[in-house]
């Protein structure tokens, strides 16, 4: 494979690490690390037409860094019901998997080498930079070496519908519902359970962190980063609740499982990186914390440079058997 692909005039590197172009500023945060410079941006997925487009919020080089966390984290008790209900479904033509808010493609790395069969991943995201990364790093064959093709679309989940689910065989996302409304997720319910297609949910913050040695003000900033994930109507850490009411309502199975990113010395650079993206959300949410969590956040950074901090980010995996239809393929 080349080292860049070509599109129009831009040369776009093919692998994340060629995209950072230096780095990072002393107490920078990388984009999705943390909150943004501009109030009112939202995930990689567009979620609605607000006007004009949205710069995007992910930096690749954040969703590299969390990738080896997100493969760790991720419930594999739920692939067992999940190949149950893949297995079963009518037709022979193979799997059609669609990735909402794909980001560089982490899912489908992690979920396709898992599933039997030929697999064709219909990759979302409001990126088109990151859909490049993510459609030149797919994995290109399934468990029993069955042939994985993608394809990329710029993907709205508020216009998703049981026809444009037509013919899937799952719908997967990754760090995608809480970032959504409950409007937002009653839509992807509908759609997910409308076309009969089970849904793989993965990685919504649960609203806990543990670290090790605590500090006094551990719960203070977690509180603040909670009332932070739930601004503008995002559901944040409730996300997981109402998605879990939302495809019960409508039939569906649902099961959860924890997911959590377990943190220690291996994991520093993203440690360091999580820190000041949590800690600059709950100051953004409080700006009255702002010269005490700078100390707070110093002492963390020490401590992480030192190899002596732990944590542990919970997260909450979502598995929704939708009623099988005669529109699932």
């Amino acid at each position: 494979m080349s080292a860049v692909v070509t599109e129009g005039a831009e040369a776009v590197p093919t692998n994340v690490s060629d995209a950072v172009t230096g780095p990072q500023e002393p107490g920078a945060v990388i984009p999705g690390a943390g909150p943004s410079n501009r109030p009112g941006e939202r995930a990689t997925v567009r979620l609605r037409e607000t006007g004009p487009e949205e710069p995007p919020r992910y930096a690749p080089e954040w969703l590299e860094l969390r990738e080896p966390a997100d493969a760790d984290a991720r419930a594999h008790d739920l692939l067992d019901p999940l190949r149950i209900r893949l297995a079963n479904l009518p037709g022979k033509a193979g799997l059609v998997i669609h990735d909402l808010g794909c980001g560089t493609g982490s899912m489908g790395r992690w979920l396709a080498p898992r599933l039997d069969g030929a697999q064709h991943w219909i990759l979302h995201d409001r990126d088109p930079y990151l859909l490049h990364f993510a459609a030149v790093a797919s994995p290109r064959s399934a468990a029993d070496g069955s042939r994985v093709t993608v394809e990329t679309r710029r993907g709205d989940v508020a216009r998703l519908t049981p026809d444009a689910l037509r013919g899937a065989s799952l719908v997967t996302a990754s760090a995608l519902l809480d970032v959504l409304t409950r409007e937002e997720i009653e839509t992807l319910a509908d759609a997910c359970t409308g076309a009969g297609c089970p849904a793989l949910l993965t990685l919504s913050v649960a609203g806990r962190v543990e670290l090790t040695p605590s500090h006094p003000m551990d719960a203070e900033i977690a509180e603040a980063f909670n009332a932070h994930q739930r601004r503008d109507g995002l559901l944040g850490p409730d996300s997981v609740t109402v998605a879990c009411e939302a495809f019960s309502e409508r039939g569906a199975t649902v099961r959860l499982h924890p997911s959590a990113w377990r943190l220690g010395p291996a994991e520093s650079q993203l440690t360091a990186q999580w820190l000041r993206g949590w800690v600059g959300a709950a100051v953004e949410q409080r700006p009255d914390l702002a010269a005490r969590a700078e100390r707070y956040l110093q002492d963390r950074l020490a401590a992480c440079e030192a190899g002596e901090l732990h944590v542990v980010v919970h997260h909450s995996d979502l598995l929704a058997l939708s009623r099988p239809t005669g529109s699932a393929a």
